[in-house]
């Protein structure tokens, strides 16, 4: 079979079965799996499944490999295993907007998806993730995004969707919220198979609005932030502790002709000069906490403005509110001539916790104190992530292994949806790339939720 030969590492040509690191897409020193034995660039939905039957003869683990955005050091057991990567599988059929639907894919990314639908007419409404990720990694973690009043988790739009079992046959699964099958495929972090095709749900080409404004600490923490949130058709919070500010943005959609504007967002993309300069000063806050105290200011301001221009012209808008079409405004991408971060260098950790709406304020305010307790040893906590500690929402929708789901065993009340609280902070390009105060983030990622606030 010549073309289970096309590898994409020369260690493991076809014959040799030497195990290696396989990393996410930050590269080197960046590993989602440990013990890969080949890695696939599979460019069919029949080539998966004949990957498939080939490894489930020899025994081996078998993991889907998307495009971008993938989890670090989880990917895989340590178990010998096989990556079949999913990137080249990337077809788009069938759109029909009378029936609001469309065929993808898993390979598929978000930003080839919204860049077809858009020039027919068309969108994804509010299943709203990264534009670099793809559809069928999505689907398979249950991918969510900032929304109380839709269905925001990606999840949500899918109406069926085929996968390949461990033994390399085709399932086909029909969206059905009392079949167990359903359930468990719609969030199945790729234990039951790859997802290889999706019937998604699309929507008319829409326009929105996006607003943002400051908020001092307190407004939030003893506010209403289930208020805050569920009335617009997207929303979330940034969080600026060292400042003790909250950005809050909100975004709804408008008639198509009520601006003229056409706003594209980037939550990624920098200049070399700016790379380099965020680079220095934050590898310094290693040291300094100085450095980070002026890092979460240079970013507050930045993010005080819009992080948008214009789609036709690429100039920078200056001023809320911003209006453009529904993926541009609410997800985007990259402005030409730039790169992403991490194509600098620039990458961070992550600590994300999920909690129901419900204890929104008790957690956020439990999180206060452990800052306030770093405080009084003079260590002030900041955000050293360019748009700050995103406050995420998601609208329950019932799953297996989801993190939006309800009716759970906890007795805890998720009927109002999840705040999914994410701090993201900067990983330092020197020494042993662990950040100051490491510590502080290694107990809270080593203990039962926000230490007392558990769910």
């Amino acid at each position: 079979m010549p073309r289970l030969c096309s590898l994409l590492t020369a260690a493991t040509l076809c014959g040799l079965s030497s195990s290696f690191e396989y990393n996410t897409f930050d590269g080197e020193g960046h590993p989602s799996c440990y013990n890969v034995t080949a890695v696939y660039d599979a460019r069919s939905v029949g080539e998966i499944a004949d990957l498939v039957k080939d490894a489930a003869r020899k025994g081996l683990q078998v993991r889907a490999g998307g495009k971008g955005h993938m989890w670090y050091d989880t990917q895989c057991s340590d178990d010998e295993t096989v990556i079949i990567r999913t990137e080249y599988v990337n077809n788009i059929w069938d759109l029909d907007l009378d029936a609001g639907t469309v065929m993808v894919e898993a390979g598929v990314t978000f930003f080839q998806l919204a860049e077809y639908l858009h020039d027919n007419g068309a969108n994804i409404g509010t299943g709203l993730v990264n534009w670099n990720i793809s559809l069928g990694g999505s689907i398979a973690m249950g991918a969510h995004r900032t929304s109380l009043r839709e269905d925001a988790v990606v999840v949500g739009g899918v109406l069926a969707l085929d996968l390949i079992d461990g033994k390399g046959k085709i399932q086909h699964i029909e969206r059905d919220e009392s079949d167990d099958d359903w359930l468990a495929a719609s969030t199945s972090l790729g234990l039951l198979g790859i997802i290889v095709k999706i019937k998604l749900r699309v929507f008319p080409e829409t326009k929105v609005w996006a607003m943002q404004k400051t908020l001092d600490e307190d407004d939030v923490l003893d506010g209403d932030i289930y208020g805050m949130i569920s009335p617009y058709l997207t929303a979330n919070l940034w969080w600026w502790p060292y400042k003790r500010k909250f950005h809050w943005r909100y975004y709804d959609s408008v008639p198509v002709d009520e601006s003229n504007q056409e706003g594209f967002q980037s939550t990624f993309s920098v200049t070399e000069l700016e790379a380099v300069a965020a680079r220095t000063l934050l590898d310094s806050g290693k040291y300094l906490p100085s450095s980070n105290w002026l890092m979460e200011e240079i970013f507050f301001g930045l993010w005080n403005k819009p992080n948008f221009h214009d789609k036709s012209t690429d100039k920078e808008i200056t001023e809320w509110p911003v209006y453009g079409y529904n993926y541009d405004v609410l997800i985007g991408g990259l402005y030409p001539d730039q790169k992403p971060e991490w194509d600098y260098d620039l990458r961070g950790y992550t600590l994300e916790l999920a909690f129901p709406v419900a204890r929104a304020n008790e957690m956020l305010k439990r999180v206060r104190k452990l800052f306030d307790a770093e405080a009084a040893r003079l260590i002030f906590m900041t955000s050293t992530y360019r748009s700050g500690i995103n406050i995420k929402f998601s609208k329950p929708h019932y799953d297996f292994l989801g993190q939006a789901t309800y009716d759970t065993v906890d007795g805890q009340d998720w009927s109002k949806g999840t705040i999914m609280f994410d701090f993201p902070s900067y990983r330092p390009t020197v020494g042993d790339q662990k950040r100051y105060n490491e510590q502080f983030f290694t107990k809270r990622s080593t203990t039962n939720g926000v230490e007392s606030c558990t769910v």
